[in-house]
């Protein structure tokens, strides 16, 4: 069906697409991408399953890059000198300073340990339920923003602070024997100690905190939103696991992974419709 019988110059017969089918075949990869494109309703099991998938492969891909820990303490050094440059090298005497105060430092090793993960699945399981239309635009821009981070990783490898050789940070989880990063203490065999650039804590806490300020509809909540970015750069300082300039590596990842929700699905996640038809 489709094809048509045309008879060349040698009286050989041979097929030729017919217009109306190439039409109907072009018509129809464009309806393809068109749904794929299109928001539709997520399902429970496939979102669980994906994500339990893409951080499975995110942490075996982050693990496994070399840990190439002279090239990773030369960068860290020359990190330090640009901020001295800039006058922003205060790390060290913020990680100093907030680890005098025991109660403190010790409440920011568990943030630094579990809000990362609690306060990002929260924020999916509520777009989820509450924001269905803009919960896969939300998603493609959290998981592209931490595919391109696994870039940075492989071609920068950097130490952070505290396992600079020369710096004086205190590593607060080593020295109050907390149970936190697995970057540190006990646990740090588990992960690769130097994949400071990018930080994802600032990438992911920021996803958290643009969408929660944008589509809250509560003003305490939004004020929330904006308050939780702020205060993980705080923590990862304090606890000398990043220094400014990861911060910044983290915000253009997410400034990437907007772009390409925003490329993908035509418009900015949270411009989407909060609602959309149940799919079939």
């Amino acid at each position: 069906m489709g094809e048509t019988t045309l008879t060349t110059l040698e009286g050989r017969q041979g097929p030729t697409t017919s217009p109306i089918a190439e039409d109907r075949a072009g018509q129809g990869d464009r309806g393809l991408l068109r749904r794929l494109r299109t928001p539709r309703r997520p399902r429970l099991w496939f979102e669980i399953l994906l994500i339990a998938v893409s951080y499975w492969t995110y942490s075996l891909i982050r693990n496994a890059v070399p840990e190439q820990k002279a090239q990773a303490l030369r960068n860290a050094d020359w990190i330090w000198r640009v901020e001295h440059h800039l006058g922003i090298a205060v790390e060290q005497s913020v990680n100093h300073a907030v680890n005098a105060v025991t109660w403190l430092i010790v409440g920011m090793n568990y943030y630094y340990a579990t809000l990362h993960f609690v306060i990002t699945l929260g924020v999916l399981v509520w777009l989820f339920r509450c924001h269905p239309g803009r919960y896969a635009a939300a998603r493609l821009a959290l998981f592209a923003t931490t595919a391109v981070a696994l870039v940075g990783y492989y071609f920068y490898p950097l130490a952070p602070p505290r396992l600079m050789t020369g710096g004086h940070f205190i590593d607060t989880v080593a020295v109050h024997q907390t149970w936190g990063s697995m970057a540190s203490g006990n646990l740090k065999n588990m992960s690769n100690q130097y994949a400071a650039m990018p930080s994802m804590h600032i990438g992911w806490s920021l996803w958290c905190g643009l969408t929660i300020f944008v589509l809250a509809s509560v003003p305490w909540v939004r004020v929330l939103g904006l308050l939780y970015p702020a205060l993980t750069l705080t923590v990862i300082v304090s606890t000398a696991n990043h220094f400014w300039l990861d911060a910044v590596g983290g915000m253009l990842c997410l400034a990437f992974g907007i772009l390409v929700a925003r490329l993908w699905y035509g418009s900015l996640p949270y411009a989407l419709p909060r609602l959309v038809q149940p799919s079939v």
